[in-house]
């Protein structure tokens, strides 16, 4: 069915809203959490939809007059979805503050059990009230997507559907560490956006008091710690940010991460479940929807796409809405048209913009092909080629404005159009100087002109090298990440990295550009920088010979 066909028969917009400010929910402790409701001004009973965030319901509500666009990509307003434009097309929808936010009571438990039954009697309240016909939904992105995974999981009666826009599912490798490597730069600026002033650290849930002492105290003799001003507040004053100190002294994956991962629950979660993701999600969220595909085990859909506004007040739903209206229409209307028929992916091929039906992923018909690292920073198929070397080191100390240094490798000018479509690897054959290193690498798109687009990016802490053979797929590597190994100095080791999915059409008289790097920069990009390694180490990266380093992509033939 084409797209103009169904929106005809989608719920059309009739309604006005009615709104009822802070409604206070007492949770099955006696707890109360603040909801606005909104609901369509007519008696009747009514599908209704939840979104549920730590951001403060309030600012849900805010102008969609678009602002000028900042670095500082969304800030938790508008993500839990337009209400009047689902108000308008017959739905009820709520706004909810988590335990500990904004206007509710409690103290805040960042996605964990409590705040996940809280998912759960939020969604049973609203199902017993008089203007709700007992079907009821999620809605919303970032923050509020991933809630629904984990409520979802607790299994409400009354949950019919969820349909997460953007959701990471690994708390550890999606969020918090990348590889191995703490993603700094978002946590240091995403905890200026929350409306919580009830947090205090979750570590000692895990851990004594005792060992939580112990591994301060080992983190403040850390050469990052005694380098950054920022770090040392946090470890010693730990209710500054509560957040950041338990992630610093919780490096490896574990109980705190899993109790907050979708992933550790998703042979609970049996209702339908939409899938969405931008691939401009790559720092975070992009990885949630393909593990969703990959794990679930219920009716699903999976749409991956891009918006015309990656930022801004309205993200995404100026562009996308519709998609998740005629989802609901079709759960929990019973408006069938024809979704359900049709192919069960539907992603975007960049480079070419156009949309494209799958059936599975990654697809059938990829070809695994290595490309090769070469001298002169060829990166070609075929044979590895001669051995040799590229060395570089990072440079812990430097400037606004300056490039990191590392090696590039980029294939020749494409006669012919390719297409890289799925999971990709680089199997990277390196050695260091130190114990320990940052591994980060970028996949670009360089044009005729010289000028380049990043495509997507993977990461890796040396001492995080460690695979799990049993879940490990050659193109897609999977690190433990529970201890650490300090690397044999000098001495040559294959580092498998992941690098994000990507669908990318790399165009006639375009090339593939690989970027290995010791550390990414603020002057790259003002949000998704790591805590890269502080001291200054020497990176060798080998080709050819016995110590060949190739990226595994997935080519898609024409």
């Amino acid at each position: 069915m084409s797209t103009e066909d169904w929106q005809q028969k989608v719920s059309q917009p009739k309604h006005s809203m009615i709104e009822e400010k802070n409604r206070f929910v007492a949770m099955r402790d006696g707890v109360k959490l603040a909801c606005d409701v909104f609901r369509p001004d007519a008696p009747g009973k009514y599908p209704a939809l939840l979104s549920y965030s730590l951001y403060g319901k309030d600012v849900q509500k805010f102008s969609e007059v678009l602002r000028p666009l900042s670095p500082r990509h969304g800030n938790g307003g508008q993500e839990a979805g337009d209400t009047r434009f689902f108000v308008s097309r017959g739905y009820a929808h709520v706004i909810a503050d988590t335990r500990g936010a904004g206007d509710s009571q409690g103290v805040y438990n960042f996605q964990g059990k409590t705040e996940q039954e809280d998912g759960y009697d939020l969604i049973e309240w609203i199902a017993a009230q008089p203007w709700c016909d007992g079907n009821v939904g999620m809605l919303g992105m970032s923050y509020f997507a991933v809630v629904q995974n984990l409520v979802a999981s607790t299994q409400p009666p009354h949950l019919k559907a969820i349909a997460p826009y953007e959701a990471y599912t690994d708390r550890y490798r999606h969020s918090v560490y990348h590889g191995g490597v703490l993603n700094e730069g978002f946590f240091h600026q995403w905890w200026g956006h929350v409306s919580i002033g009830t947090m205090q650290p979750l570590i000692f849930n895990y851990l004594s008091k005792e060992e939580v002492a112990q591994r301060v105290a080992m983190l403040m003799q850390s050469q990052e710690v005694q380098d950054s001003p920022y770090l040392h507040i946090q470890l010693k004053y730990p209710e500054k940010n509560p957040l950041v100190f338990d992630f610093l002294v919780q490096p490896h994956d574990g109980p705190y991460y899993w109790e907050r991962s979708a992933y550790t629950k998703f042979d609970r979660i049996k209702i339908p479940v939409l899938l969405m993701a931008r691939w401009s999600g790559w720092p975070i969220h992009l990885a949630g929807a393909f593990q969703g595909w990959e794990g679930l085990d219920t009716t699903k859909k999976m749409m991956i796409m891009e918006t015309k506004e990656t930022t801004g007040p309205r993200r995404p739903w100026r562009d996308h809405q519709d998609i998740i209206l005629r989802w609901y229409d079709h759960w929990l209307k019973g408006n069938d048209t024809g979704m359900m028929k049709e192919p069960p992916i539907n992603i975007l091929v960049k480079g070419r913009n156009e949309y494209r039906d799958e059936y599975e992923w990654p697809l059938k018909r990829t070809q695994w092909t290595k490309y090769w690292l070469k001298s002169g920073g060829a990166l070609a198929p075929g044979e590895p080629g001669g051995a040799g070397t590229e060395v570089f080191s990072n440079d812990p100390y430097i400037m606004q404005g300056k490039p990191a240094p590392g090696a590039d490798f980029s294939t020749a000018q494409l006669d012919k159009d390719l297409e890289i479509t799925g999971p990709i690897a680089l199997y990277l054959a390196a050695a260091i100087d130190r114990p320990d290193a940052t591994w980060v690498v970028t996949i670009k798109d360089q044009s005729p002109d010289g000028s380049a687009r990043v495509v997507t990016k993977g990461w890796l802490r040396a001492s995080h090298r460690k695979l799990d053979a049993a879940r490990s797929k050659p193109y897609k590597p999977y690190h433990p990440h529970t201890e650490s190994e300090p690397v044999p100095l000098n001495e040559v080791i294959e580092y498998a990295i992941e690098i994000k999915e990507t669908s990318m059409v790399f165009m006639k008289g375009h090339r593939l550009l690989l970027e290995v790097r010791g550390q990414d920069t603020q002057t790259e990009d003002p949000i998704w920088y790591h805590l890269c390694s502080p001291v200054e180490t020497r990176h060798t990266v080998h080709y050819g010979g016995k110590h060949a380093s190739y990226l595994l992509l997935p080519v898609i033939p024409a």
